[in-house]
């Protein structure tokens, strides 16, 4: 049987045949890989004494935040910080 370059039904034919594309850097998994990372996040901030708040707003208000986090360069998250920080001093 000749090995046409297209058939990737013969699984043996092909088993030396290099696949191009980004070579696999980590041992793990994707989903492991981004739980990993989060826990690592986790420490991080908690190193920081940052302590975690979630808060639901509605979308002009959102739009709002972002436009002035954009205006000032910060992160949403700094602004909201400071905004709070300047209204409880």
């Amino acid at each position: 049987m000749a090995k046409e370059s297209f058939d990737r039904i013969t699984h043996d034919l092909f088993a030396d045949e290099v696949r191009p594309g980004r070579p696999k850097s980590n041992p793990h998994s994707r989903q492991v890989q981004l739980k990993i990372n989060k826990q690592k996040q986790i420490q991080r901030d908690k190193q920081k004494g940052l302590k975690r708040i979630e808060l639901k707003v509605d979308s002009q208000l959102f739009e709002i935040l972002n436009k002035l986090s954009k205006e000032q360069d910060i992160s949403r998250g700094e602004l909201i910080n400071q905004l709070l920080n300047a209204q409880l001093n």
